[in-house]
């Protein structure tokens, strides 16, 4: 009876001491895409650094992420490219740009449509009119900021998508990643974005999407009317940014803008982290994806847990974090009025 009871605890003990190899050599071994994989989509987030860290040291998590990153253009956005001219001719070269220009009956403001791919799934909103749009910021930001639906609701917003990123400071209290600008003035400084890319995204008073390395106040000088802080910038004046190893931000649910060469705005929520249904997306995703829908600019938002798009207040989309699913209280909001 001894032997029987010893015998099967060294085969528990063997089994489990296989299992630790095959992680070992998984997580540390010479092929090195779950370790760019687990990295990068930790490091890529705002607050689950620790993923990564559990596991692997600062330096080889430095190292990481110096083969997966995102060469972003050296440039700002030209905003003489953008002509506004969105007009219907009944021609399409392809089904993406009927998808694009065909309106929805009794609809000249925007259209939807639906992206599933790759194991990811989310929605385009299409946005004829950007002279419509614009950021508005949360209420309570002291106790915690507002759901989207919330926010879209109280501006009688047809379209909202989340913007800015969000820190805590201090309780239930928080603040925006980065500089936000408000209807040309600066509305708060936050800290740092976390990310290395990116810089002001937002519109000017012509209505052009700009992504500019400005200072804000270069931005408003140079007519910077909405913007928040974030990235990285995806495409600019038409010129994709290049993709090092897996970009360095893993895949997530994602959120990006972009606006095309005839003026069309596109708003882009992407699922994620929900198995079975939606995996997320890459950086090379989003640029995938807005390319093929003739993107001129276009940059990444936060995404995560705050991927979420609301059509005339009510959430369309399925917002997930790492440990939850549903609207996270957010900073800002872009919208359609």
């Amino acid at each position: 009876m001894k032997k029987k009871r010893f015998s099967k605890i060294n085969i528990m003990f063997l089994i489990l001491d296989f299992l630790a190899l095959i992680v070992i050599f998984v997580a540390y071994g010479p092929f090195s895409f779950f370790r760019d994989f687990l990295v990068t989509t930790a490091m890529g987030s705002m607050s689950h650094h620790y993923f990564a860290r559990t596991i692997y040291s600062d330096k080889m998590i430095a190292e990481t992420l110096s083969h997966n990153y995102v060469a972003e253009v050296d440039a700002n956005t030209d905003a003489g490219d953008i002509v506004f001219n969105s007009d219907d001719d009944g021609n399409y070269e392809s089904i993406y740009e009927e998808q694009i220009l065909k309106r929805d009956p009794d609809n000249d403001l925007y259209k939807i449509v639906e992206i599933n791919e790759n194991g990811s799934k989310g929605y385009m909103v299409v946005i004829y009119d950007p002279s419509r749009i614009s950021l508005v910021n949360a209420r309570r930001l002291e106790v915690g900021g507002q759901k989207l639906s919330v926010m879209a609701t109280e501006n009688e917003a047809l379209i909202a998508m989340n913007a800015s990123g969000l820190y805590n400071i201090g309780g239930n209290a928080i603040r925006a990643t980065g500089t936000v600008i408000k209807d040309g003035k600066i509305f708060s400084r936050g800290g740092s974005t976390g990310f290395g890319g990116g810089g002001l995204i937002g519109f000017n008073y012509d209505n052009v999407l700009v992504l500019t390395k400005e200072s804000a106040m270069e931005a408003i000088e140079h007519g910077m009317r909405d913007a928040v802080e974030f990235g990285p910038f995806l495409i600019v004046n038409g010129e994709a940014s290049t993709i090092v190893g897996n970009g360095g931000y893993g895949i997530a649910p994602r959120t990006a803008i972009a606006q095309r060469k005839d003026g069309i705005v596109l708003f882009l929520v992407i699922d994620g982290r929900q198995a079975g249904y939606s995996i997320g997306a890459s950086m090379n995703d989003l640029i995938t994806i807005l390319k093929r829908y003739k993107a001129h600019n276009a940059a990444n938002l936060d995404g995560g847990g705050s991927s979420v798009l609301a059509v005339n207040g009510k959430v369309i989309n399925k917002p997930a974090g790492y440990t939850y699913t549903g609207e996270r209280y957010l900073v800002n909001a872009w919208i359609l009025k």
